[in-house]
């Protein structure tokens, strides 16, 4: 059964934060349970997300939860190992609304150690993203 391979180690960091606020809006929202907490990045095309874990992960599922409006039209997710270079392992066109939303990622996927989320282009005119919940299933300990 696939767990959450997020843990208090897991290193996050994103593109930019609206306004560099980060005590309002920063990444660290994305995966508090306060449901009125949120990352929101600046303006501006290919918004990303890189989640760096401490040990090889396998991942089977992606969730997001978006603040429609603002949410990405068409993503991609690459992942590589410690130092290996960033490889595509899913393209993922989400709905824009404020459900939250699960993609399966192919048994075929490498393990990884970095996940890396790329939101090409946004809903938003101006290519904001805001993001409530973000959650990565799979195994650990490989």
């Amino acid at each position: 059964m696939a767990v959450s391979v997020l843990c208090s180690n897991t290193h996050c960091r994103v593109s930019s934060v609206l306004n560099r606020d980060v005590k309002q809006f920063g990444k660290q929202f994305m995966f508090d349970p306060n449901e009125d907490t949120c990352w929101n990045s600046d303006q501006g095309e290919s918004q990303w997300v890189l989640l760096e874990f401490p040990a090889p992960v396998k991942v089977s599922e992606l969730r997001l939860q978006f603040q429609g409006g603002f949410s990405g039209k068409s993503c991609k997710l690459e992942g590589c190992s410690k130092e290996g270079v960033l490889e595509r392992i899913l393209d993922f066109y989400p709905e824009d609304n404020n459900s939250l939303q699960s993609f399966p990622i192919s048994q075929d996927a490498p393990v990884v150690q970095k996940l890396k989320l790329v939101f090409q282009n946004s809903s938003d005119f101006f290519g904001r993203i805001i993001v409530y919940s973000l959650d990565i299933l799979g195994k650990q300990d490989l």
